[in-house]
């Protein structure tokens, strides 16, 4: 395989008219993809808030084996790779100038690739984080179900949601700003959000879901505020938006899961999702150049 095999642009359209029968031929493991490049093309690289994205395709006699994209300053998220294939991109990329603060993919792919950068660039990697990624098996409700019932939310609901969305980015650990300025540029403001209320009306849990892309539909954010927990809450909020997934024609509807959380992971399995695959997030740690030297890059 030769580094000239992949072939980068920063212009969403141009990338699905070549990837996006590739990335749609694998909608459970490419569920990330399909949602951020729907969102690209519909609202603009400026909704997202973090500057012109590079996608990249691995194509050969013109059909793409494997796709990567990465915002300025940010991560790079990469399809399934060989360890060839992540040597031959990371040295690529180095080539090319620029420099990766972390990598997200398949488990197998983000270890070859962590590997291959800091043979390349002596970059140190350190996991941060492994997920589960789930797809729907059969439908599975909670017995019993806790009291009350799902509903959809509302202009009038704004302000609840961003403060639970707040709630649920410093749960998992995401440094981000949710306020009335920011939200266009987060990566919650494209989904549609339902609370499980009590028969009184009160919320006591969320679940957003992304929009339909090539017949799949994720899960994001389940969130329950920590005193309300172990109520059977998330579990029925959870198959609430999944019953509507279904009956809006999805085929796949899919949700990841942080590795180290077994209640979360037994929570989903009750219901009746099944694990496919792991996702690992590696971080790279650099050292400082030396007095003169100028590495900046993209």
């Amino acid at each position: 395989m030769r580094p000239d095999d992949w072939h980068l642009t920063e212009n969403v359209d141009d990338f699905l008219a070549r990837a996006g029968e590739f990335l749609r031929s694998r909608p459970v493991l490419h569920t990330t993809w399909l949602t951020l490049t729907e969102k690209l093309r519909t609202l603009g690289v400026a909704a997202h808030g973090a500057g012109t994205p590079v996608f990249g395709r691995l194509e050969r006699a013109g059909e793409v084996h494997a796709t990567f994209l990465r915002f300025p300053a940010r991560g790079l998220s990469v399809t399934s790779l060989t360890p060839e294939q992540a040597d031959v991109l990371a040295a690529h990329l180095v080539a090319l100038g620029h420099t990766v603060p972390y990598v997200t993919a398949e488990e197998s792919t983000a270890t070859a690739f962590a590997e291959a950068w800091q043979r390349h660039t002596g970059a140190s990697p350190t996991l941060r984080v492994r997920l589960h990624l789930y797809r729907l098996g059969t439908l599975t409700p909670p017995d019993p179900v806790p009291a009350g019932g799902g509903r959809l939310l509302g202009e009038q609901d704004h302000e609840h949601l961003m403060r639970w969305c707040r709630e649920f980015a410093a749960d998992v650990g995401e440094d981000v700003s949710i306020d009335a300025a920011s939200w266009s540029g987060t990566r919650f403001a494209e989904k549609r959000y339902t609370f499980w209320e009590t028969p009184d009306g009160t919320p006591v849990s969320m679940a957003g879901v992304n929009p339909m892309v090539g017949g799949q539909v994720r899960v994001d954010p389940v969130y329950t505020p920590a005193h309300l927990r172990g109520r059977g809450y998330a579990g029925a909020v959870t198959v609430e938006v999944t019953r509507a997934a279904l009956a809006a024609g999805a085929k796949e509807v899919v949700l990841y899961t942080n590795a180290a959380n077994p209640t979360s992971n037994a929570l989903y399995q009750r219901i009746g999702y099944v694990r496919v695959t792991d996702v690992a997030v590696y971080d790279f740690a650099y050292a400082a150049p030396a007095a003169g030297e100028d590495h900046d890059r993209q």
